[in-house]
């Protein structure tokens, strides 16, 4: 007999004893315990289901390290040699502020599917956005599934439950004008030239902050983006690499955008002088005293600089958006907007500015209608008239 169930005393519960073989160091039988709840239905469910993996060589003896004691053991053993610093850091939070406090007392081989959706449902009522839940599961799938390869389930329970659902935010942008509203009230602030350069190149707040005069080519009029800066819980800096190939790229400067950069630096030289210092190449072209500038302080201030001048408040990172939404509705080739944001494939900018798409479509109809039909102007003109 490979197992049997039994009730327990004085309890509504039962146990399967499982029969795992003798011990090849004493001759003795092995055997293990295993609750099974109040259910001998569900009881004989789950020991046949554990005799199957027995003859499949996929049964894991259950122990008794707890999910907090194993998320621990990942984030040392796993995350951090495998991990950027930024996303290690990240996943440290989210495992001290959320997981260990909701799912660190359950036994690793005793975690369900139940306790994940509970997860779920406790984080999206607690007012976290479904986004950041559906990484929270990202995060226990990867960790689960680590799990797994080590031997210490069979596994991965994170397969059987379904994240929410989540939908994209309406993308906010700016027109010409409240461009132009915006840069003209941020004239006072010494954010001038950093918000500047994020509407004219699109680039993101984390390649802005760790950009180097080295890097600005005022000869070719180009940037070269090759690095990205973020702070970490702890307050301090980290520069990382792009994530991908086409992240490390060059965007030409426009002309205001030239002048804007070279009296920064003009600034920036007088600073160091007075300070008995000199410029340097490798020094960040947006600092405060030479030291990097805090990502969320610049963030704040931009909103702030919009909502007291009437300006529509988006988000730093829109100017990105606003910088591509402009260029596509100007007609400009959306292979060369992919190229300046440093997106890895047309498509996906294609994707990400599909509602430009109905001006662009109109604008290369009439464009078209008036390569081939100029002939024809005249005589089309006066039937509209003739119809109106």
């Amino acid at each position: 007999m490979r197992g049997r169930i039994i009730k327990r005393k004085g309890s509504n519960n039962y146990t399967i004893v499982l029969q795992l073989g003798l011990d090849p160091a004493t001759g003795k039988r092995k055997q293990q315990w295993i609750t099974a709840g109040s259910s001998k239905r569900e009881a004989e469910k789950q020991m046949a289901k554990l005799i199957h993996e027995l003859d499949n060589g996929n049964y894991v003896k259950p122990d008794k390290t707890r999910m907090k004691d194993y998320l621990e053991r990942w984030l040392s053993d796993y995350a951090k040699p495998n991990l950027s610093p930024r996303s290690y850091d990240r996943y440290i939070g989210i495992i001290n502020k959320y997981l260990i406090p909701e799912l660190g007392s359950i036994h690793l081989t005793q975690l369900r599917p139940e306790h994940l959706q509970k997860h779920y449902t406790s984080g999206l009522n607690s007012g976290l956005s479904a986004r950041t839940v559906r990484y929270h599961h990202a995060l226990i799938h990867i960790a689960l599934q680590t799990a797994v390869k080590w031997g210490l389930i069979n596994r991965n329970v994170a397969d059987a439950v379904d994240p929410p659902r989540f939908e994209r935010s309406v993308m906010q942008t700016w027109n010409e004008d409240e461009v132009n509203r915006f840069l003209e009230a941020a004239k006072e602030s010494h954010y001038y030239p950093l918000f500047y350069t994020a509407l004219f190149t699109g680039m993101r707040r984390g390649e802005l902050l760790a950009l180097r005069w080295q890097d600005v080519d005022f000869i070719y009029s180009q940037i070269y983006i090759s690095r990205s800066l973020h702070q970490l819980r702890n307050g301090s800096y980290i520069f990382t690499q792009p994530k991908s190939e086409k992240s490390r790229r060059t965007i030409a400067l426009s002309s205001s955008l030239f002048f804007v950069l070279s009296e920064h630096r003009q600034v920036k030289e007088t600073e160091a002088l007075l300070m008995g210092q000199y410029l340097n190449d490798t020094d960040l072209v947006f600092n405060k005293l030479g030291k990097p500038l805090r990502p969320n302080t610049v963030t704040y201030a931009w909103e702030r600089i919009a909502a007291r001048n009437g300006v529509k408040v988006i988000r730093l990172h829109d100017a990105r958006h606003t910088h591509a939404s402009l260029m596509l509705k100007q007609g400009i080739h959306p292979k060369i907007v992919q190229e300046r944001l440093g997106h890895a494939s047309i498509q996906m900018t294609l994707d990400t500015y599909s509602h430009v798409a109905p001006g662009i479509q109109q604008a290369a109809a009439e464009s078209f209608d008036k390569l081939l039909r100029r002939d024809n102007q005249n005589e089309i003109s006066s039937k509209l008239v003739a119809n109106s």
